[in-house]
């Protein structure tokens, strides 16, 4: 029983066995993937995913890699998206100072913009954090009262992942936690309260081990939430149950 809350299966990487992908997922056990948007062209093909399949749901919103782009009338049709029954997140939108791909402050505009939409939505919101941890930590606590969501793919210490928690946030491990020089990101998944975490893919990218440097996929939450078990010193299936359900409840999704 597991539950990828964040993939990018609508990618080109699997234009040629997307459907394969799909039911390799199901048959591994998994009960759902957020497919999350990067952009307006990749929003909208999340949500096509997720109307045509019963696994997926859908997260729309513009990456800060796309922030230079944003138009007012995109946060208008955030907002109609958001209201879709299978859009359950504003997201991914963030901040990312690795790349730099838009400028600083229109990515903090664009951030700051979205973030108000998921607020008049009641809507969590799926943050990118890359090489910007004070930035992010300060626009949510000034920004996103009331608002509720995940830091994917968590890259920061355990004072941040606490920090973050007290916000009303959760902490979720993608595949760099199954890397054996990433000791930092095995002592957050092992402090942190069970009930905050989630585990997920961002596939095709950051493939866990033992599949490091191919592409990934949903099927691959596995040995992520087996490292984060191992990490814990905890049953297997009962952190799968609570990150599952963990999932369900931050995104609203029916039993």
């Amino acid at each position: 029983m597991l539950f990828d809350s964040h993939a990018h299966i609508d990618d080109k990487r699997f234009d040629a066995d997307r459907t394969e992908v799909i039911q390799r997922a199901a048959e591994a056990g998994l009960v759902g993937i957020i497919n999350a948007g990067a952009c307006m062209e990749s929003s909208a093909r999340s949500i096509a995913l997720a109307e045509e399949n019963a696994l997926i749901y859908a997260a729309v919103g513009i990456h800060p890699h796309d922030a230079q782009g944003a138009k007012a009338s995109d946060y208008e049709q955030l907002a109609a998206w958001s209201l879709l029954p299978k859009v359950v997140a504003i997201g991914e939108i963030g901040l990312d100072y690795y790349y730099n791909l838009s400028p600083r402050e229109i990515q903090q505009a664009v951030f700051i913009r979205q973030i108000d939409v998921a607020k008049q939505l009641k809507k969590p919101i799926i943050i990118h954090d890359r090489d910007a941890h004070g930035d992010v930590l300060s626009i949510v606590k000034k920004e996103a009262k009331g608002v509720t969501g995940v830091f994917h793919c968590f890259s920061g210490s355990l004072e941040m992942a606490k920090e973050v928690i007290k916000l009303g946030f959760y902490v979720s491990f993608a595949g760099p936690v199954t890397y054996a020089k990433d000791g930092k990101l095995k002592e957050v998944a092992a402090n942190i309260p069970l009930e905050r975490l989630l585990v997920e893919t961002d596939c095709p990218y950051l493939t866990p081990q033992p599949y490091r440097g191919r592409r990934n996929e949903p099927a691959y939450v596995r040995y992520t939430a087996e490292e984060v078990a191992r990490a814990r010193g905890m049953d297997f299936g009962v952190l799968a149950a609570a990150a599952t359900a963990n999932t369900k409840r931050l995104f609203s999704i029916p039993e």
